[in-house]
């Protein structure tokens, strides 16, 4: 390792740390200054939607919560049969459904998934595939109303997303890949200097509500953090390259979700 390696590796794991004393004297957050807050989700497009079922309890199959735990690990193979908009429904709402709204002009959401703070600086984006009643193409999540808004109907993403993700083929022609983005000021906002360890914890729970999830739907998924940021930004619309910019998005995290393979 070299010295440039091995200053950028230790300035990384300081953002790992917790809070110390020198905290005492930094700048007041954007919160304590009282500045406007962020809103807590992304307004709609105002393209088509579905609105997404939730009557969706049927799709949780007869597993308790230890068999559940004992049996999650990732997939990465999955079968040619659709997924069902039920269960679809079901993941979505189980890693990032709004349980509720707090504060004046609804400035904070309750969620399934814990996140600091309850600023859930997240956003889900969906590369369809193989939905039922869903036509292949890019979705975009609106938890404020359990739908799914359209941001481009195409059959043909499969070899842009499986080159954003790194050449990882059962990703990019999944059923349905779910890809999270960050906004962070809704963090940064509220936590400063210390927001964007949070958020990378954050995520962390996102992902394993929907590992869990899947699990009790009788689905498969597997995490991915090795992507090409530049591409799968390009791929869903966001402003390229740094930015001070308050509402600035890029993506984090992503997850193809499939039935699983039976076994031959």
């Amino acid at each position: 390792m070299n010295d440039t390696t091995k200053y950028k590796v230790l300035n990384q794991r300081e953002m790992m740390k917790g809070h110390t004393l020198a905290d005492v004297n930094a700048e007041p957050t954007d919160q304590q200054q009282k500045l406007p807050f962020p809103m807590p989700v992304k307004e709609a497009k105002g393209t088509a939607r579905i609105v997404l079922p939730l009557d969706f309890e049927d799709v949780v199959q007869d597993k308790n919560l230890f068999q559940i735990f004992q049996d999650r690990k990732s997939c990465r193979a999955y079968g040619e049969e659709a997924v069902s908009l039920k269960e679809l429904s079901f993941l979505l709402w189980a890693s990032q459904g709004i349980r509720g709204f707090a504060g004046k002009s609804r400035q904070v959401t309750f969620r399934n998934v814990p996140s600091a703070g309850s600023r859930h600086p997240f956003e889900t984006y969906l590369f369809i595939r193989n939905v039922e009643s869903v036509t292949p193409g890019i979705y975009h999540y609106l938890p404020q109303g359990h739908e799914l808004e359209v941001w481009e109907e195409r059959e043909d993403y499969g070899v842009e997303l499986t080159a954003a993700l790194n050449g990882q083929t059962f990703a990019g022609t999944a059923p349905v890949t779910f890809v999270w983005s960050a906004v962070p000021y809704r963090t940064e906002w509220r936590y400063g200097l210390h927001a964007h360890k949070y958020m990378l914890l954050d995520a962390g729970h996102v992902c394993e509500n929907l590992y869990l999830a899947c699990e009790a739907a009788g689905c498969g998924t597997c995490a991915i953090g090795s992507y090409n940021q530049e591409l799968l930004d390009e791929l869903l619309g966001f402003e390229p390259g740094p930015s001070g910019e308050k509402n600035y998005e890029f993506s984090v995290y992503a997850a193809p979700v499939g039935k699983k393979k039976t076994k031959a």
